[in-house]
């Protein structure tokens, strides 16, 4: 059998006609979609659709957990080589790189034959989309093993069709927390809000999902058969300006991510599917442009993990010296206070 050459992924055929599509990053605790991951999956969905020696498809993973998303260092770079380019050149950058993902995983979902994304550890980011690009999702029922997408939390939001999958997979109600909250969904809850097909015990994760591959008579997604159809735009419109509103109201305007979700359900759930990923896509690559989403990287994720790396004690207790100092010198500076006047100034300060 010819096989694709793969550096992050490895393609096994452990039974007559039926291949596993095997994540394994190399040097890494976690999968993670790298460019190269990227490319990989690119080759593999061509393969599949191709191959006449395999008729279906369990995507799992070597590790204990299936996939955290993007590699935030290479989107880093990703940001520095956009920004540096020309002004007239930036949204076309943006837009080819990173419309690499979604345009495999939409090449694996139209393969033509049935694939099932075995889910023994959690899927976030771009995992759990590549698990909505698969036909059938198995969930362990294990507390470390949860689906999300959380990319709002670093001033993004999922490009690769997760803003298109999740709502037409489980309706607006439901997706709505997951893309601009960050909500995880694990269990029973998983299963309840149609995340995923089936929760089984880990043990199980596997056979299931190789069951119902060797079962699947079709493998056509939801919003690729004749009679799908798409939400009402008038309602749809509504939901989404209450939304908005909400979020002014709470977050302010200052927070990008949120309102670019918002534009990426507006204008793409009443599109057929391809248009829609390709609107998504356009609105990422503003997106990514903007300062945002590189300082919330950088801060909220980069820079806490260079500190759980070095793990400095001395660091950590200059650190707390200067906290006690100065708390220190607020207790100093209240102290001429009388006691109403402190609780306002404590008020005031948060």
């Amino acid at each position: 059998m010819s096989l694709p050459s793969l550096s992050n992924f490895r393609i096994e055929i452990p039974a007559p006609r039926l291949a596993h599509i095997v994540f394994d990053a190399p040097g890494r605790s976690m999968n993670v979609f790298s460019d190269a991951a990227i490319d990989d999956l690119g080759h593999i969905a061509t393969w599949l659709r191709t191959t006449t020696e395999v008729d279906g498809a369990v995507v799992r993973s070597g590790k204990r957990g299936f996939c955290a998303g993007a590699d935030l260092a290479e989107l880093g770079e990703a940001y520095d080589m956009i920004t540096g380019a020309p002004a007239e050149a930036r949204r076309r950058l943006a837009y080819d790189h990173f419309f690499r993902l979604s345009r495999a995983i939409r090449q694996l979902e139209t393969c033509g034959k049935p694939v099932a994304a075995a889910l023994e550890g959690l899927a976030l980011g771009g995992g759990y989309e590549l698990a909505l690009g698969c036909h059938y999702r198995v969930l362990a029922d294990d507390p470390a093993a949860f689906v999300g997408l959380p990319e709002s939390l670093v001033g993004l939001f999922p490009g690769a069709g997760g803003t298109q999958r999740l709502p037409r997979l489980i309706g607006m109600a439901a997706a709505l927390p997951v893309l601009l909250d960050g909500k995880r969904l694990a269990g029973a809850k998983a299963l309840a809000a149609g995340a995923v097909h089936a929760v089984v015990p880990t043990a199980e994760v596997l056979p299931a999902s190789e069951a119902w591959v060797r079962a699947a008579t079709a493998c056509q997604q939801p919003w690729d058969r004749p009679d799908y159809q798409p939400p009402d735009a008038a309602a749809l419109a509504t939901l989404l300006a209450e939304t908005r509103a909400r979020l002014l109201a709470s977050v302010g305007p200052h927070v990008p991510a949120p309102y670019a979700i918002l534009d990426c359900l507006g204008r793409g759930l009443t599109e057929p599917f391809d248009r829609a990923v390709e609107i998504e896509m356009d609105i990422f690559a503003h997106l990514i442009q903007r300062p945002e989403p590189r300082n919330m990287i950088q801060t909220l994720f980069l820079g806490k993990q260079d500190w759980d790396k070095k793990a400095d004690d001395a660091l950590k207790a200059e650190a707390k010296a200067m906290a006690a100092a100065g708390a220190a010198a607020v207790l100093a500076a209240l102290a001429g206070l009388s006691v109403a006047e402190g609780d306002a100034a404590l008020a005031f300060a948060g």
